[in-house]
């Protein structure tokens, strides 16, 4: 039988009209409709970005830069760099707005791309041999209510500047903010030509959403920035896995120290964003030779002393759990409003609460994540070193000094170890803000490699050519 394929066409495209006419069929609906990264399950949000990934795989360096690029354009645009750091403050409840803008600023500006990716190259009589950076593939990463976007921002360009794509499991608290944001980056990646899905998500994060990227034979590196638990959980996974986790960091002051500096230092770097950076100075030692004066110049740029006994106490017994922990509702939380609920009230130029006690208090020994800062005096530098040492507790993230005794600098940083040790600044130095060097909200003390980088989420991989390219 002969079929008249014109007649059929002419058929098929008469009957599309009457229907669209009719108003029964609307072919809008047919269009693909992009979901810029944002998935119903975790199992879909991986499968793509391992599409994406593979795709990533034949872009040119020149490529990545490209899109490095635009996510730190995209990040840098006002308006773009206003809601993102506005959402945070008002899903979460945890921080300050201006200093989000400086986060969210310093994290799209002072993360590395490419350029982090050197090349070793070593040759001889036997030809040349290549050591390079080279992608793991798709990457899970576990982000904080505390550094919500800040975190996102810096783990994409540094995962995509290596070759990776990335699926983000966010806190659920941070749900909207961080699902705007990785919206907001997919299109301006879509625009700048890149693979779709380079960064995902899910709709709904949960723990139980978590679990399944943990486990998904297609993630090949867990990253986690948060606390003690979420890091002992992706170490024990058996993948290849990064750990950004607590610190308590410990300041040191002596009598060689500019203690006026120190005091503005110390205040401005423990209220940064309400002390919520896991950097932030938590507990003050200082030498009894200054630390009258210290305390001095502390409440006339911010500080506000408690010093009635019960009044700490309450103060305590106010923003702890039963566990001794922080109490969620006052993590990141301001002094005012803190000092608000022990029924004090003070005007918004209080930045942080102050108190002397002694070395073995909780408010020392635990980190709490909010303006909140105990003052030790100690014989000497020596023992103010020694105290630091223990109310680090070995965490190896960060620790602060001011002192000008080169030799007791010296000290405390070998004792220490940590992988960030400021010298006569805030703490905020450390992460390039006010300081040099680059900057990351994935400081991966527990598995060793810092400041975070593009290079951390690399493979190092060797090419070797034998018996050619040596020209020497």
């Amino acid at each position: 039988m002969d079929v008249d394929v014109v007649l059929v066409e002419k058929l098929v495209r008469q009957a599309i009209e009457e229907v669209k006419n009719k108003n029964l069929l609307n072919l809008d609906k047919f269009e693909s409709v992009k979901n810029y990264g944002i998935f119903e399950t975790m199992d879909a949000a991986v499968e793509a970005s391992y599409v994406a990934q593979k795709q990533l795989l034949n872009a040119s360096m020149t490529d990545r830069q490209k899109y490095v690029d635009t996510i730190k354009a995209t990040i840098l645009k006002k308006e773009n760099l206003e809601l993102i750091s506005r959402m945070s403050v008002e899903e979460t409840e945890i921080g300050k707005y201006e200093h989000k803008l400086i986060k969210n600023r310093v994290a799209a500006e002072k993360t590395p791309g490419i350029e982090d990716l050197t090349t070793e190259a070593m040759t001889g009589d036997n030809g040349l041999t290549l050591v390079e950076y080279c992608p793991f593939g798709v990457i899970g990463a576990i982000t904080p209510t505390t550094n919500p976007t800040e975190t996102i921002i810096c783990n994409s360009i540094s995962m995509i500047a290596g070759g990776n794509t990335v699926v983000f499991s966010p806190h659920p608290r941070a749900k909207n903010v961080s699902i705007k944001l990785v919206t907001m980056l997919n299109k301006a990646l879509e625009e700048a030509g890149a693979p779709d899905n380079l960064i995902a998500t899910v709709k709904e994060p949960s723990i139980e959403n978590t679990n399944i990227m943990m486990e998904h034979q297609k993630i090949r590196m867990l990253v986690a920035t948060g606390g003690p638990a979420i890091v002992n959980k992706v170490m024990s996974t058996g993948k290849k896995a990064i750990g950004a986790g607590a610190g308590n960091p410990p300041v040191v002051v002596d009598e060689t120290a500019d203690i006026e500096k120190a005091a503005i230092d110390i205040v401005n770097g423990c209220s940064f964003d309400n002390n919520v950076p896991c950097i932030a100075e938590k507990e003050v030692f200082a030498v009894d030779q200054v630390c009258d004066y210290l305390i001095h110049y502390m409440k006339l740029n911010g500080a506000y002393e408690i010093k009635d006994r019960d009044l700490i106490q309450k103060l305590l017994d106010l923003v702890t759990n039963e566990n001794g922990g922080p109490k969620v509702s006052f993590v990141g939380k301001s002094a005012p409003y803190i000092l608000n609920k022990l029924g004090i009230s003070v005007d918004e130029n209080i930045k942080v609460i102050i108190m002397e006690v002694e070395k073995n208090h909780h408010f020392v020994l635990e980190e709490m994540m909010m303006p909140i800062l105990p003052i030790v005096r100690t014989k000497d530098v020596d023992e103010a070193i020694e105290c630091a040492y223990v109310a680090e507790h070995g965490n190896r993230h960060t620790a602060i000094m001011h002192s000008k005794n080169v030799d007791k600098l010296t000290k405390m940083a070998r004792l220490l170890e940590t992988t960030i040790f400021v010298k006569n600044a805030p703490s905020y130095a450390g992460i390039g803000v006010g300081g040099e060097g680059t900057t990351t909200f994935t400081i991966a003390g527990p598995t060793g490699e810092g400041l975070t980088t593009a290079r951390s989420f690399c493979r190092k991989r060797r090419c070797v050519m034998v018996d050619a390219f040596n020209i020497r």
